[in-house]
């Protein structure tokens, strides 16, 4: 028997590894910032840039001036975000104050930066457009190209910079395969604290939850993805184009990867997998689903003039059934890392 030294703790791990690319990431990602911001600013200063005569957008001037002042915060947090993760004081912030905004940026980015590239894809293949709508766009379609372009860089910089602060961090809770995972009776004889019960038990209650509320949502983008229109609202209807169904093809997998991440965590399922497979599903899947669930929710509740663009109440329980998925899918990784810290100790002795 060999005794390996524990991990070393935050305080102890500063974020030096990779320095020079941890600053072309944090720099990247500062900088991929700016067209968003641009934009967002010089509308709530009052210009019209991107936003063609007759849009929606210049109907509501002050609500339009509240929501981009929100979204400018939403943006300017992503370099406090990339600051924090790449400065020594940064190991020194609580693990909870960081790991939300990041599992929002992420549940905001990830779809983003899957479908983006998906619809311009499928639009080359001869997808639809809404030219023939009879509806004045709301924005100039260069819009939507600059900024989701610096959104997808602005994801994958700050991702990068993330997974490289969290392996200083928390790696140690993370590495080797899921069947490596104490399980039940096995987990008692290998001194596993009793403490380490009840995460486990709550955490496969809550995966169990999770499972069956994702039904609904579920089943209604599948639905919507496969071309039925039950539910949706009439101008959704209308509107309806090769975005929409990539869209709501992608809130299927990202529901489908929330929940197969929480039950693998929960119940030590897929066993040669790395513990980090259904860590990363969870994280990515629940973020993604209940942040946009949340945003389509809020979005709703803002007041549109013409009623046949409101959400239906069908629209809005699926919005709202896939936020509570993904925050149940979230706790369920918070009970996997409360489980796993708990018996850490006795997980520093390892056979040569």
């Amino acid at each position: 028997m060999t005794q390996t030294a524990a991990p070393s703790t935050p305080a102890e791990t500063p974020a030096t590894g990779n320095a020079r690319l941890r600053r072309i990431l944090r720099t990247v990602a500062i900088v991929s910032c700016t067209p968003y911001l641009s934009l967002k600013i010089a509308w709530i200063a009052g210009s019209h840039i991107g936003i063609p005569e007759g849009s929606s957008l210049l109907e509501h001037r002050t609500g339009m001036a509240v929501a981009n002042s929100i979204t400018v915060l939403m943006d300017g947090a992503v370099i406090v975000i990339a600051l924090l993760l790449t400065r020594p004081w940064g190991l020194r912030v609580p693990a909870w104050l960081l790991a939300f905004p990041m599992w929002v940026a992420t549940g905001l980015l990830a779809p983003i930066m899957a479908g983006f590239p998906l619809q311009l894809a499928v639009k080359a293949l001869g997808g639809s457009t809404n030219h023939g709508s009879g509806r004045e766009p709301f924005l100039d379609e260069w819009v939507f190209g600059v900024v989701y372009s610096g959104f997808i860089v602005q994801g994958l910089a700050l991702g990068a910079l993330f997974v490289l602060y969290a392996r200083d961090r928390w790696g140690h809770l993370w590495r080797g395969r899921v069947w490596e995972l104490p399980v039940g009776a096995i987990g008692a004889a290998m001194g596993v604290p009793p403490a380490r019960a009840k995460p486990r038990a709550w955490g496969r209650a809550t995966a169990v939850a999770a499972a069956l509320l994702a039904l609904f949502p579920l089943t209604t983008h599948l639905l919507w993805a496969c071309g039925a229109t039950a539910g949706l609202s009439e101008g959704r209807v209308a509107d309806r184009t090769s975005d929409f169904y990539v869209l709501e093809a992608m809130y299927v997998g990202f529901l489908v990867a929330a929940v197969a991440g929480g039950w693998l965590l929960a119940f030590r399922r897929g066993a040669v997998l790395p513990v980090k497979v259904p860590l990363a599903l969870a994280w990515v899947g629940s973020g993604a689903v209940a942040c946009w669930g949340g945003w389509l929710s809020l979005a709703s509740l803002g007041g549109v003039d013409d009623i046949a663009d409101r959400p239906t109440q069908l629209m809005n329980l699926a919005y709202a059934g896939q936020m509570i998925v993904g925050i149940l899918v979230a706790t369920v990784g918070a009970y996997f890392f409360a489980e796993r810290s708990a018996g850490r100790p006795q997980a520093s002795q390892r056979s040569a």
